[in-house]
């Protein structure tokens, strides 16, 4: 005779339950705003933790959004509709809770709040070496002088998490044209900031040769994805996403992508780049997504969404072959 169960009458069918991936991802999540230790409730009082984790949760995000600006003009900006992703955009509070920015901390999950009282303005931009225009830009300017697009780009970081970001800014050939290269320039060198005193990173990581510093040749530099950056999400950049301008190169990993830049300079020769000279085994000039070439420690043949953890493959330069793959032979 078969096994009979009868279910007790405050047992759920198994289809009620909440899976166990949203159950994870809601306690990464927690714990990315920086909340745990709350499960020990769950011993005792399942009703109550579940009342803590959501008053913890919202509290978080309360937290997280006053670390991102209010739309103000000129943002919002038009979409480019050439620039499309079969992909959802990434949710803004996980893209912006979740960053690399070493200038303030090594972990991901604390930039936001460390990041949140770093001064963006004044700022100013200087641009040197092989150019007719040798000139300093005041930000706000800068802003005045191109006309601001959104493109909604593919995002792949080197240690192959990924997101889906609608950056605003300006093509980098514009800047380029503006200021006149001669043709002695063949790389651009751009550089952040230096301010130990603000950037807790730069304090405590000694080791690190500060300031950050990143490098293009002039055919990727003007190609025409590459955008110089100034707002997300239609507004400005918050600080943990590199405000106030940074780079974008969707091809490459995203270390190529410079944040918080004080410093272009036009050079001769290929320039050093920053993660290149502390591991060039692991870290090219060039950084190209590319699923077919591991990073020495681990896969690049998958990503992780960020927002949904889901498992998905790497596209050959993210994505972006029919830009970008006639730069490199």
């Amino acid at each position: 005779m078969p096994l009979i169960k009868i279910p007790k009458g405050w047992r759920l069918p198994e289809s009620e339950v909440t899976p166990e991936d949203v159950y994870m991802n809601r306690r990464k999540f927690l714990k990315a705003l920086g909340f745990s230790g709350l499960g020990a409730w769950s011993l005792f009082a399942g009703c109550v933790e579940r009342s803590s984790e959501a008053e913890a949760q919202e509290s978080g995000l309360k937290a997280v959004r006053r670390s991102i600006p209010e739309p103000s003009p000129p943002y919002p900006v038009s979409r480019n509709p050439e620039f499309k992703v079969q992909r959802p955009i990434t949710t803004e509070d996980v893209a912006a809770s979740y960053n690399n920015f070493y200038e303030f901390t090594t972990d991901k999950d604390e930039v936001w709040k460390l990041a949140e009282k770093f001064k963006t303005r004044p700022w100013e931009i200087e641009v040197t070496g092989h150019v007719h225009k040798k000139r300093t830009f005041d930000m706000d300017d800068l802003i005045k002088m191109f006309p601001l697009e959104e493109r909604v780009y593919r995002f792949r970081c080197v240690e192959a998490w990924a997101m889906v970001v609608p950056w605003t800014g300006f093509p980098f050939k514009n800047f380029i044209e503006e200021v006149q290269p001669t043709p002695d320039a063949k790389y651009v060198r751009m550089v952040s900031f230096h301010r130990p005193d603000q950037a807790m990173g730069q304090r405590m990581q000694g080791g690190y040769p500060w300031p950050y510093y990143e490098g293009l040749t002039m055919d990727e530099a003007t190609n025409e994805l590459t955008l110089m950056v100034t707002g997300i999400y239609g507004h400005a950049l918050p600080n943990q996403h590199g405000a106030p301008v940074r780079l974008i190169t969707p091809w490459k990993y995203g270390y190529k992508s410079i944040k918080s830049i004080v410093k272009i300079e036009f050079v001769s020769e290929q320039p050093p780049t920053f993660w290149n000279d502390l591991a060039p085994n692991e870290y090219g000039f060039f950084s190209n997504v590319n699923p077919n070439v591991p990073h020495p420690r681990w896969s690049q043949a998958t990503e992780r969404i960020i927002d949904t953890d889901e498992r998905v493959p790497t596209l050959l330069y993210n994505g972006y072959e029919e830009y970008v793959a006639h730069l490199y032979g």
